[in-house]
């Protein structure tokens, strides 16, 4: 998730920006990312810089406080075929939104006083084109909370969506109940923060 925000973030600003053939470089990666699914591109990248090139791991996990270098090394290919979806679609949301936000009558008489472009973009006209932006990163959570189900099993590594279907091929319905709770507790939790962040960034929907 983290992933995605901030390379979503990033290129998407860089192309509301730059705009021409920025701003269709990113639709282009929008359109492959979305209809990419992620358990096909992590056998391509399990393929490709596992088997092949051997820069990372094909499958297990090494916790944290055993070793941080191969943790980091284990987790980079499921990430990358977690985020690329996601980072795709928060381009393209920022995209649209920050190019609406460079359009308005406040963003000109910024620029008619002076003030560099980082700080129109950084400091005023991100903080509104990013309202949109985060109310759908609470819908992209739960994909990706869905694909790391079939992520988790490609790459094995242990966590609630390897249990889930380990849970489902032994019929251990308990199991799977406890896992959907969990899920949705998950879910909650995001959405509830999310709420939050748009109460931060929009004050017009604070309550007095």
């Amino acid at each position: 998730m983290l992933v995605s925000a901030v390379l979503g973030l990033a290129v998407g600003i860089f192309s509301a920006v730059r705009g021409g053939a920025a701003g269709k470089l990113v639709d282009v990666l929008s359109l492959f990312g979305l209809a990419t699914p992620n358990f096909w591109l992590a056998l391509v990248l399990v393929e490709l810089l596992a088997v092949k090139v051997r820069l990372f791991p094909a499958v297990g996990y090494i916790p944290f406080g055993t070793d941080p270098v191969q943790w980091l090394r284990g987790i980079v290919l499921p990430v990358l075929a977690l985020s690329v979806g996601g980072s795709a679609f928060v381009a393209r949301q920022i995209r649209d939104s920050m190019s609406d936000v460079l359009t308005r009558d406040y963003i000109t008489a910024l620029r008619a006083h002076g003030l560099p472009l980082r700080s129109i973009v950084f400091k005023h006209a991100l903080r509104n084109a990013a309202i949109p932006v985060v109310t759908v990163l609470g819908l992209l959570f739960v994909a990706l909370l869905g694909g790391t189900v079939l992520i988790e099993n490609i790459f094995s590594i242990p966590g609630l969506g390897q249990q889930a279907v380990t849970a489902s091929g032994s019929h251990d319905l308990p199991m799977i109940e406890g896992i959907a709770f969990y899920f949705t507790l998950i879910v909650i939790t995001v959405n509830l923060l999310i709420d939050v962040c748009y109460r931060l960034l929009n004050p017009a929907v604070r309550t007095p």
